[in-house]
């Protein structure tokens, strides 16, 4: 039997990749998103938590950006 569940392939390179794996990692068992790792760079996961790795990684991004001092 098949079996299949709806989901969203995230393709990403390998930081990024290891940034949503521990981001998965931190959450409670019932609230874990990772379907499936597919490889390196590609990641199956539920897809009611786009929005919520997007601002996760922009806030990532934005706290690891340099500013240059005025």
């Amino acid at each position: 039997m098949v079996n299949a569940t709806k989901g969203l392939l995230i393709s990403c390179d390998i930081p990024m990749a290891q940034f949503i794996i521990n981001l998965n990692a931190s959450m409670p068992a019932s609230q874990k998103f990772i379907i499936h790792v597919l490889d390196s760079t590609h990641i199956f996961v539920q897809p009611h938590v786009a929005e919520m790795i997007r601002s996760a990684m922009a806030e990532f991004r934005d706290q690891n950006s340099y500013e240059k001092p005025s």
